[in-house]
């Protein structure tokens, strides 16, 4: 499933680059790859930890 996500930002990468690469835009295969690479980066940005850990938030409000 990992390798979902990083497969999910290659293919809008190549998709608006695609789209961009063109002399006529197609602007709806540009925000089609624009939408594909950004829910790649959202899936993988929600798995990703924060920094801080519970027994820091606790320290930190009393």
């Amino acid at each position: 499933m990992k390798y979902f996500n990083y497969l999910l930002i290659l293919l809008g990468a190549i998709i608006a680059m695609y789209a961009k690469a063109e002399e006529k835009q197609n602007q709806y295969i540009l925000i089609a790859g624009i939408v594909v690479l950004m829910i790649g980066i959202y899936r993988i940005a929600r798995t990703i930890p924060s920094r801080k850990s519970d027994s820091e938030d606790d320290e930190n409000k009393q």
